[in-house]
């Protein structure tokens, strides 16, 4: 009888190898940290239990997925076209903000059919990309960003990184940028495709994510922002970012103080200008300065 930690470590594999990738006995070995011998045993295992293994290419092995004891499997662990919708349906509804919409699609992912899963929890047009980006973090490889459209530099191009983790409810993807050599968010939306390269991380020790604040602003500078709001603008910062609920107090029954760490002041700045009329900036008087700033130039532009 296999002791807990090898069953685990079997079951891990049979993932890995079922990916949709193939790899080198080398590269199986050195991932789940075994000897080639070991690994040779283990597929040696697979394929008596019933699991299929196409010839391998160039010494690359990878799972076929009609095996019939996979296929039965993954009958366990995937919805059913009824319940998708269903689910789909449901959890749309959960604002992306949702601290328990994640942690529900956190479960869900747990699951192995991430093609079924995926087009449940993610829009259909973008659930290919998640997945992918799912592996490549599962199995810690390096990714292709096909046809990023950056809203910094408003240019289009593929970006070679290292996906490391999601922002809340995988609306972006934590990577290191391998050209530039930091890390960043990618808005998971304007990615086109994503490939998954077969050569593993390797810039593990940089992975580091910054602090994101309210806003969906990330960086390693954080300055406190203290707002008195009106009823309206306290409604609307609730709609429009959920995850500023609990900074929110209230004075009386028309107004609210709304205090938090900031990372930048451009997403507060723009809610801000936005209501005007329906918010006190009570500090910093940086962020004071800055708001002038703005409010001079849109008037000076408009003559």
């Amino acid at each position: 009888m296999y002791e807990q930690p090898k069953l685990h470590q079997l079951l891990e594999m049979l993932l890995f190898l079922s990916s949709g990738l193939r790899y080198r006995i080398e590269e199986i070995a050195e991932r789940f940290d075994i000897s080639k011998r070991t690994a040779y045993r283990y597929i040696s295992t697979f394929k008596d239990a019933g699991f299929i293994f196409p010839n391998p290419r160039s010494g690359y092995y990878s799972i076929d997925k009609n095996s019939p004891y996979f296929r039965e499997i993954s009958e366990l662990l995937h919805f059913s076209r009824e319940e998708a919708v269903i689910l789909q349906r449901a959890i749309h509804s959960i604002d992306n903000e949702n601290l328990l919409k994640q942690n529900l699609i956190s479960k869900l992912y747990a699951l192995y059919d991430f093609n079924r899963v995926a087009d449940t929890i993610v829009r259909k047009e973008y659930s290919e990309n998640i997945h992918q980006l799912l592996q490549a973090i599962k199995y810690k490889n390096q990714v292709i960003l096909k046809e990023y459209l950056s809203a910094n530099s408003n240019e289009v191009r593929d970006r070679f990184v290292e996906p490391f983790d999601f922002t809340t409810n995988y609306v972006a993807t934590w990577a290191y940028d391998v050209h530039s050599g930091c890390c960043k968010t990618f808005k998971n939306t304007r990615i086109k495709a994503v490939q998954v390269l077969p050569q593993p991380w390797q810039h593990t020790a940089q992975h580091q994510k910054l602090p994101m604040d309210v806003f969906r602003i990330s960086s390693n500078r954080q300055t406190r922002v203290t707002l008195k709001l009106s009823i309206r603008a306290c409604e609307l910062l609730k709609e429009e970012y959920p995850l500023a609920e609990e900074y929110i107090q209230p004075i009386n029954k028309k107004e609210f103080l709304f205090s938090t760490p900031v990372c930048s002041f451009e997403g507060v700045g723009r809610f801000v200008m936005g209501l005007f009329n329906d918010i006190e900036v009570i500090e910093p008087e940086e962020f004071k300065i800055i708001l002038r700033k703005r409010a001079k130039k849109f008037l000076t532009d408009m003559d």
